[in-house]
């Protein structure tokens, strides 16, 4: 077992482990403790949080269970292989979060968030199992969205030891692709099942990959991940900006859309499309996904 602290005193602006991975960003994490999600305002937290990180183009090349946990101005974690490259791709370390919050626009409902949460960043998760956990959220809860993923690493993901406890890493597409949909509705998967199984299928024969979006304009991307199975407009963005580098993109979910009916009624444009480009603007341009996180994470945890 290998460990180490990353001193978070040396990134570029501040540092929140659980509202970054409690915010309803990523579910490809879990608590050793049971309470992943178990409240709405997280923030501020020292608990251990634990993933199995795929192999990640130019990061690292193979697969890696890491526990990591924030206390005393540090991230402390354990791993089996040097985490430092990984906890950075993941949880954006390499952020300059100071210049992202200059960029952001001098808006009352944005400064609370923001002054809620500070230091909470995007995550950058592996594209597949981004792409299936969003596939799941569709007029979800963050807590069913996240005990789906659960159910579906301890059915079929890989089995992997670690100091003594087993963890499972998120199942690839090959493996979901294999499995039938009544064998996916048996873990509460509803009526996402097929778009989980055809999704898989469409990643594990090369049809397409969402990674594939990458190098294309925003608008363009979001269109390309939308050929997927069970994936709109909404979806796409959730993958966008959670695992692509897409930071301008604003996934338009209740939260966003309440915002813009009670901050910003100008940005309804009626249709997605020409809502999105609207607030996109209004949030801060490059950066508006950074923003919209915040407002989602301050309005779903009952800020005004």
């Amino acid at each position: 077992m290998e460990t180490g602290v990353i001193d978070l005193a040396d990134l570029d602006g501040a540092f929140d482990l659980q509202s970054t991975l409690e915010s309803g960003q990523s579910y490809l994490w879990d608590r050793p403790d049971g309470r992943m999600y178990e409240r709405d305002a997280a923030y501020g937290g020292d608990a251990w949080y634990q993933t199995v990180v795929p192999p990640l183009d130019g990061v690292s090349d193979e697969t890696a269970v890491v526990r990591v946990r924030q206390r005393d101005g540090q991230l402390e974690w354990e791993s089996t292989t040097d985490a430092v490259p990984i906890l950075t791709h993941l949880l954006r370390l390499d952020d300059d979060l100071d210049a992202i919050f200059d960029a952001m626009p001098d808006e009352p409902l944005v400064q609370r968030a923001y002054d809620a949460y500070p230091g909470m960043r995007l995550v950058r998760d592996p594209p597949f199992g981004c792409l299936i956990s969003f596939i799941c959220s569709a007029q979800m809860r963050v807590s069913r969205i996240f005990g789906m993923q659960e159910r579906l690493r301890e059915t079929y993901g890989e089995a992997v030891e670690f100091d003594g406890d087993t963890y499972y890493a998120y199942p690839t597409a090959e493996r979901l692709a294999e499995t039938s949909e009544d064998e996916l509705r048996d873990l509460s998967l509803g009526y996402r099942a097929p778009y989980v199984q055809r999704t898989a299928e469409m990643v594990a024969t090369d049809e397409a990959d969402p990674a594939d979006a990458r190098g294309r304009n925003y608008e363009s991307a979001r269109e390309f991940l939308t050929s997927f199975v069970g994936v709109g407009d909404k979806v796409a963005d959730c993958v966008l900006l959670f695992s692509l580098d897409y930071l301008e993109a604003v996934p338009l979910d209740t939260w966003i859309r309440s915002a813009i009916a009670d901050h910003y009624p100008d940005c309804d444009r009626g249709n997605y499309t020409d809502t999105s480009r609207a607030i996109r603007e209004r949030l801060g341009g490059s950066y508006a996904g950074y923003t919209q996180t915040y407002v989602f994470h301050y309005l779903r945890s009952g800020g005004e």
